[in-house]
C-alpha cells in the first residue's frame, strides 16, 4: 500500500527553538463573527492546526470561541498554532502589552504562538482604527520607529506568553533593518506570495536567517488577471488531478514557504487542505513558465489599502 501523501502535514521549524509553524494556515478575514466562527470550526474538523488573526479584523471572540469548542472536543492547544497581530495604533512600546492581552484574552488562550507586527507603518495612539483628519488623510504617529516597536514585542517573548514574533507587509529593506537590530530575530514574516509573486529574493533571505515565509493571497485574491486561470497552472492541475488552487498551494508549500487561504464555504476549505505533493517538472514548469508578474495588495510599497502612503 501506497505511503499517503504529507504534504499538507508539512511543519516548519522556528527559528528561535519554540517549535513549529504548519506549512497549510487558515487565514480569518471574514467580516461577520457567525461566519468566522464556523469557517474556524470546519477547518479545525478539516484538519488545519495554524490560525491567523488579527486584531485589526475585530473577530478574535469568534475565533476564540471556536477553537474552546475544538479544544474541549478533543484537539490539543499544543497542536494549534495561533497567529495574531499588533494594530498600527499600537505600536508605541507602552501599548505594545496591552495590546497583546487584550487579543489573548479575546482569544481565550494562555499564550500565543506568534505575535507580529501587522504593518511597518504606526497610526496616532487611541482606540479608532483608522484615525483620520479633517481632510480625510490617516494620522501617522512620528513619535515611534519600528525598531522600538520590535523591542516590546521582544520584551513580551521574554515574558512567556508569547512563543514568537516577526513582521508583515515589509519588504527585503526594512526587513534587514529588523534583523540586524533585533535582539529576538523575526521568527515568521507575512507578505503576499503566490506564483505571480514568488518574492524569491525576500525567500532566499529568509532562509539564509532561519525566518518562515507565511504567503497571504496564496491564490491571487481572485483578481485580475487571475492566477488559477493560468493556463501553466490549469494544465498542470488537469495533469495530476487536482484543482488549480490545490496546485498553487502545493507550490507554495513544496518551495519552503507556509500559506494562508480563507473562505467561509466548507467545500473549499477542504479543497485547500487537500493538497499533494507536485513533482519537480510542475513546480520547474510554474517557476521558470509563468511570467506574469502582479503585487494585488500594495501595501507594503504605498500603505494602502486601509490607510495612506507616509508622505515625504
Amino acid at each position: 500500500m501506497a505511503n499517503p501523501d504529507r504534504l499538507r502535514y508539512t511543519r516548519i521549524p522556528l527559528n528561535n527553538g519554540s517549535g513549529a509553524i504548519p506549512a497549510v494556515g487558515f487565514g480569518t478575514l471574514i467580516p461577520d463573527p457567525t461566519a468566522t466562527r464556523q469557517a474556524t470550526k470546519t477547518a479545525l474538523e478539516v484538519g488545519f492546526r495554524h490560525f491567523d488573526c488579527a486584531e485589526r479584523y475585530r473577530n478574535e471572540e469568534a475565533v476564540g470561541e471556536a477553537m474552546q469548542e475544538a479544544f474541549g472536543g478533543g484537539i490539543r492547544r499544543e497542536d494549534v498554532f495561533v497567529m495574531t497581530k499588533l494594530w498600527n495604533t499600537n505600536h508605541r512600546p507602552e501599548r505594545v502589552k496591552p495590546a497583546f492581552d487584550a487579543s489573548r484574552r479575546r482569544l481565550q488562550i494562555d499564550y500565543v504562538d506568534c505575535y507580529i507586527i501587522h504593518t511597518p507603518f504606526a497610526f496616532q495612539p487611541g482606540d479608532e482604527q483608522d484615525p483620520r483628519d479633517e481632510r480625510g488623510q490617516v494620522i501617522y504617529d512620528s513619535g515611534v520607529t519600528l525598531v522600538e516597536t520590535w523591542r516590546a514585542l521582544e520584551r513580551l517573548v521574554d515574558e512567556g506568553q508569547c512563543k514568537s514574533i516577526g513582521l508583515s507587509d515589509v519588504n527585503l529593506e526594512k526587513l534587514r533593518e529588523i534583523v540586524g537590530a533585533a535582539r529576538i530575530k523575526p521568527a515568521v514574516v507575512q507578505v503576499e506570495s503566490h506564483p505571480y509573486l514568488p518574492e524569491w529574493d525576500l525567500l532566499d533571505f529568509c532562509k539564509e536567517h532561519g525566518i518562515v515565509l507565511l504567503a497571504f493571497a496564496a491564490l491571487g485574491h481572485a483578481s485580475q488577471p487571475r492566477l488559477l486561470d493560468d493556463p501553466i497552472v490549469t494544465a498542470i492541475a488537469r495533469r495530476v488531478g487536482k484543482t488549480p488552487a490545490q496546485v498553487a498551494l502545493a507550490w507554495a508549500a513544496q518551495r519552503g514557504t507556509a500559506f494562508l487561504t480563507t473562505s467561509t464555504k466548507p467545500h473549499n476549505i477542504e479543497e485547500n487542505f487537500d493538497i499533494a505533493t507536485l513533482s519537480e517538472d510542475a513546480m520547474r514548469e510554474i517557476r521558470e513558465g509563468i511570467k506574469t508578474s502582479v503585487r494585488f495588495n500594495t501595501v507594503v510599497t504605498t500603505g494602502v489599502p486601509g490607510f495612506i502612503p507616509r508622505g515625504t
